[in-house]
């Protein structure tokens, strides 16, 4: 089933998410849900938060990703072809290398895309959908995706990076986007 995208200004987004256990209701429909919402509303990452649920999970496909560039921009990348993986109860062990920028979307504040900094690789602890342990280093486009989707999990947005100045030149469209006056391709749910 296809969830609706939480928009910015909804409190959910601003929470820290909860660690689940094995037992957590209808895990499995929940996990599929994901996937079916993240791919349908375009999406290379989803965060529970984003679909109204504050628990530590979120999902990532960094292969489709890969597989929509050209093959002289996927050279520039050492951890092409990517991954496709659940998250569970994750949480940074630690975070390696220089800081640097790419520009970063969000489908919780649609048509706002800005250049955001964030290091090179990072080693995660995490659960995955068997609720086997892993911990694993990730880089690149990769490790991208999956500290965007983290910083869900930690009640963060992307727009927590950037400069006070220039999110208070977007105050008015995060205001837009907030009382839904945004247009989309996909299902969101607004505050309020």
């Amino acid at each position: 089933m296809i969830l609706p995208i939480v928009a910015y200004g909804h409190p959910v987004l601003r929470k820290v998410a909860e660690d689940i256990t094995p037992e957590y209701p209808q895990l499995d429909k929940f996990i599929e849900d994901m996937w079916e919402t993240m791919y349908a509303s375009n999406g290379v990452g989803l965060a529970a938060p984003q679909v109204n649920r504050s628990i530590r999970i979120f999902t990532v496909d960094t292969i489709q990703m890969f597989n929509n560039m050209e093959e002289e921009e996927k050279a520039e990348y050492p951890d092409a072809p990517g991954v496709k993986a659940v998250f569970i109860n994750a949480h940074i062990v630690e975070l390696e290398g220089e800081d640097w920028a790419y520009n970063e979307g969000c489908l919780s504040i649609p048509k706002i895309r800005e250049d955001i900094y964030r290091q090179e690789s990072v080693t995660l602890s995490y659960y995955d959908e068997q609720f086997q342990k892993h911990i694993t280093t990730f880089s690149g486009l990769t490790a991208r995706v999956i500290l965007h989707e983290y910083d869900h999990i930690e009640g963060k947005l992307f727009i927590d990076h950037i400069s006070p100045l220039k999110r208070k030149l977007m105050k008015g469209r995060l205001n837009d986007i907030s009382k839904g006056k945004v247009s989309v391709d996909y299902k969101m749910m607004f505050p309020g």
